[in-house]
C-alpha cells in the first residue's frame, strides 16, 4: 500500500512465542532484486527449496514443485479474487485523489448504482469531510467521515444506472503494492490478469495471495496426477496482512482481522490425508493462517467461517501445516515473521542471503520458495 497511508487498526497479538525484536527480522536487499513485473510466462519462476530438518537448500524451477509432493498429500489454495480496488479521481477543484477500497459495507436498499465503502484516500491537498470526488464514467463519491479504525467512509454513485460493480470493474486498477511502479497503461492492463491467480473465484481481496501467482493449470494438473488432492479455502487478503510493525517489541503489534471461509469438504480432505499419513501443503501465508486458526490442539481441522487475527511469531507451534509454498517477503514484515516461525530465523535468513546472491526476484511478482 502507498507509504503515505498511515492507519492504526485494532487486533490481538500472538501469545505463544517468546519476546522477539523487530530488528531480528531485517536483512539487506538491493533494490534491483525487487521484481517490478511478473515473469514473461506464468509458471516459469525460480524455486528455492529449504529443508527444515537439516537446513539444506536446492535451487530449482517452479514446475519442479510436483516432484516434492507424494501421493496422499493435500495442497491447499486460497481462491480469493483481487478486486480492482484502486481508483483515481479528482476533486471539484481539479486536485488528484487516489482511493483504495478496503471494505464494502452492507448494501442499503435495492439500488445497484450506489455503494458504501470504507477506504484509504490520499489527495494532492488536504481532504476535508464531505469532499466530493469525480471518477471516470460518471462515477462520483463523497467522503463522509472516518471509522474508529481511521478509514474513510465513502459513498459511491454511478450516474448512468448501470450496475456499479460492473463500472468499477472497468475503471479500477489492480491494487499493486507501493514497491511496484506503474506509469504505462498497457502494463496496468496486464496486471489485471497477472496480479490474479488462475484459480481465483471469490471476489473480496485487496491484494493477491502471491504464492499462488506461480501456478498454471498445467502445473496443477501435474500435481493432481501424482495422487495429490487439491482443495481451496477463501481468505480475503486485507489490511491485516500488510500493516507494518512499528514497535520494536514485536508482540505489541496488533494485526487487523481478515475474513475467511474453510469449507467442510476441504476440512474433510485435510483430516483424511493426515489420518492416512499424508502431508498438508499450504500455498501461501494466508492459507497457513486460515488453517492454523481452524485447527484444534489435537490437530483436527474444523470447517469455519469467520475472521482471523492470528499473528504467528517464532515459538508458535504449528498444528496443521507440514509444507509451505511462499514468496520472499519484506524485511520486518509479519509475513517474514511467519516463515521464520515455520523454518527457523537463522535458516530463513541464510536462504534469503543465498537468494540475493543468486539473483532471485523478491516480493509479490518475485520468485518462489518451498519450505519442507
Amino acid at each position: 500500500f502507498p507509504r503515505h497511508f498511515k492507519i492504526l487498526l485494532p487486533g490481538r497479538g500472538n501469545r505463544e512465542g517468546a519476546a522477539v525484536k523487530l530488528s531480528d527480522f531485517d536483512y539487506p536487499l538491493p533494490p534491483e532484486r525487487i521484481a517490478q513485473h511478473p515473469p514473461e510466462k506464468r509458471g516459469t519462476s525460480r524455486l528455492l527449496v529449504l529443508h527444515r530438518e537439516n537446513g539444506s537448500r536446492e535451487n530449482r524451477s517452479f514446475p519442479d514443485l510436483a516432484e516434492y509432493l507424494r501421493p496422499g498429500d493435500v495442497l491447499v489454495l486460497n481462491d480469493t479474487r483481487v478486486l480492482p480496488a484502486r481508483l483515481v479521481g479528482r476533486k471539484g477543484s481539479g486536485g488528484k485523489v487516489e482511493v483504495l477500497l478496503v471494505r464494502k459495507r452492507e448494501a442499503q436498499g435495492e439500488r445497484v448504482d450506489s455503494q458504501e465503502w470504507e477506504c484509504l484516500a490520499q489527495g494532492s491537498g488536504r481532504l476535508p469531510d464531505a469532499t466530493r470526488i469525480f471518477f471516470e464514467e460518471s462515477v462520483e463519491g463523497d467522503l463522509r467521515g472516518r471509522t474508529p479504525e481511521g478509514l474513510w467512509r465513502l459513498t459511491l454513485r454511478g450516474r448512468t444506472g448501470e450496475d456499479l460493480d460492473r463500472t468499477l470493474g472497468r475503471i479500477g486498477f489492480a491494487p499493486l503494492p507501493p514497491y511496484i511502479r506503474r506509469g504505462d497503461g498497457s502494463l496496468r492492463a496486464r496486471d489485471r490478469e497477472r496480479y490474479q491467480t488462475v484459480y481465483a473465484r471469490v471476489d473480496g481481496a485487496i491484494a493477491a495471495p502471491t504464492a499462488g501467482l506461480h501456478f498454471t493449470e498445467e502445473i496443477l494438473q501435474k500435481v493432481m496426477g501424482k495422487g495429490v488432492r487439491v482443495v481451496s479455502l477463501t481468505l480475503h487478503v486485507g489490511m491485516g496482512t500488510f500493516l507494518p510493525v512499528k514497535s520494536e517489541r514485536v508482540e505489541a503489534h496488533r494485526p487487523a482481522p481478515e475474513s475467511f471461509v474453510l469449507p467442510e469438504e476441504a476440512a474433510w480432505a485435510i483430516n483424511e490425508a493426515r489420518a492416512a499419513g499424508g502431508r498438508v501443503w499450504a500455498v501461501g501465508t494466508t492459507v497457513t493462517r486460515a488453517l492454523e486458526s481452524s485447527t484444534d490442539e489435537g490437530g483436527k481441522v474444523h470447517p469455519r467461517k469467520g475472521q482471523t487475527d492470528l499473528f504467528i511469531l517464532p515459538g508458535y507451534r504449528f498444528k496443521a501445516v507440514d509444507a509451505l509454498v511462499t514468496n520472499f517477503h519484506l524485511p520486518r514484515s509479519t509475513l517474514l515473521m511467519l516463515v521464520t516461525a515455520f523454518a527457523g530465523r537463522e535458516r530463513i535468513l541464510a536462504a534469503y542471503a543465498e537468494a540475493v546472491q543468486r539473483g532471485y526476484r523478491f516480493y509479490s511478482y518475485g520468485d518462489a520458495m518451498l519450505i519442507l
